[in-house]
């Protein structure tokens, strides 16, 4: 059995979180030295971009772009604040926008709006010639940090020899390492999203018995519970403990061997927080993203990914009301695009992902000036080994879906 040396650690966006929690919706951006004054550990930028105003940046950015013409695709996840996404070609979630970059051939360079694990799926389906850029290389997520790759080798190792060759199928969600993704494509596994995760699910429980399903243990307990498996057919997997802190048998009896991962915004929706919703407004739609805690899925009245919040409430009726269980950028949006609808987050203190709100605007423009330059900053890069395994897990995905 692989021995834990390594010590247990909160990643330091868990601690970051608070930061900008705020108890009123509106959360502007401010000059990037403001912003880093709260201690946050961002990415250090030439001290030219510290001090400009919304409205420097905004023509700055805009004249930079002007002159870069399509030889830049600027993709901005549906999480970025409102200040940075008014700049993207295209909007979406994680795997979209990879997909986006993908069909954007005459782009040479890629500017990815979102998070580590984001840029790096971007570079593995992206075109030899492009380049992918993350604005700020400081912006990773907690959860895929919840799932380091020594971490995952050793549980990989300590499950095949207590179930044997072919006992347990690897899964992982989007929101992970690139080093996860290919684990599971030389393992036989796949990669899933928010939107068809069941689906993975249901084609993984037809290749084994078990499956491990990483890093997000509530994506999939809740997923796994739409398949019919049982909580006690579920275990936790604690990777600072002997065997994930199961017994041998425990292993062999589960049919979900859960990473001990979670998300630090969506477990913070509360089933107390739906039933205050309802009383204000009995009429109310509730709809919260599958990272949500198992009681707050089961208490809301729909469930789904990005995709599919955006949809339901876009879609909906003038004068329908919607409380959300998803980041609050995400909802503000969908607030402000549906204005005959009442649309707010379940979360009276609001807080964005702090990792998503390392991008800001003056990044934005550092990487724009860098390439009027010829130079490329923060590109994003995998080792050709790991493209080629995570490849085949993304592709099984696509397969099913």
């Amino acid at each position: 059995m692989a021995v834990k040396s390594r010590r247990p650690t909160v990643p330091i966006t868990e601690i970051e979180h608070s930061a900008f929690c705020r108890t009123e919706d509106k959360l502007p951006a401010k000059p990037l030295a403001e912003e880093m004054a709260v201690n946050v550990r961002w990415q250090q930028i030439p001290p030219e971009y510290l001090h400009y105003t919304a409205e420097e940046l905004d023509q700055r950015i805009g004249e930079a772009r002007g002159k870069l013409g399509t030889s830049v695709t600027i993709l901005g996840h549906h999480y970025q604040r409102e200040e940075v996404i008014k700049y993207a070609d295209f909007q979406g979630d994680s795997f979209l926008l990879s997909r986006e970059a993908a069909n954007r051939p005459d782009a040479d360079y890629i500017i990815f709006c979102g998070v580590h694990f984001m840029a790096e799926t971007a570079c593995i389906l992206a075109a030899p010639h492009q380049k992918v850029i993350l604005p700020n290389i400081t912006a990773g997520c907690s959860m895929a940090d919840m799932a380091p790759m020594d971490d995952v080798e050793d549980a990989w190792a300590d499950l095949q020899e207590v179930l044997g060759p072919g006992g347990i199928v690897p899964v992982t969600y989007m929101n992970s390492i690139a080093g996860i993704k290919a684990l599971c494509g030389r393992n036989g596994g796949a990669v899933c999203t928010s939107s068809n995760a069941r689906a993975v699910l249901e084609w993984a429980f037809t290749q084994g018995e078990r499956v491990l399903f990483m890093p997000d243990q509530h994506l999939g307990r809740n997923m796994a519970l739409e398949l019919g498996v049982s909580l006690d057919e579920m275990v936790i997997w604690n990777p600072f403990r002997q065997l994930g802190g199961n017994t041998p048998e425990q292993l062999r009896g589960a049919k979900m061997v859960l990473w001990q991962g979670h998300c630090a915004v969506h477990t913070r929706f509360t089933v107390g927080q739906i039933e205050a919703a309802r009383a204000l407004h009995p009429d109310i739609n509730v709809v919260v993203h599958p990272e949500c805690p198992m009681e707050t899925v089961q208490a809301a009245d729909m469930v789904g990914s990005t995709e599919y919040i955006r949809e339901k409430v876009n879609s909906a009726p003038p004068g329908s009301k919607w409380a959300i269980g998803t980041e609050v950028s995400l909802v503000n949006r969908l607030a402000i695009n549906n204005p005959d609808k009442t649309v707010f987050c379940l979360d009276p203190v609001t807080c964005p992902c702090s990792t998503m709100y390392r991008i800001h605007p003056a990044y934005v423009l550092w990487m724009l000036d860098g390439l009027l330059e010829g130079k490329v900053n923060n590109e994003i890069t995998v080792p050709e080994d790991i493209k080629r395994e995570s490849l085949i897990a993304l592709e099984r995905m696509l397969s099913l879906t």
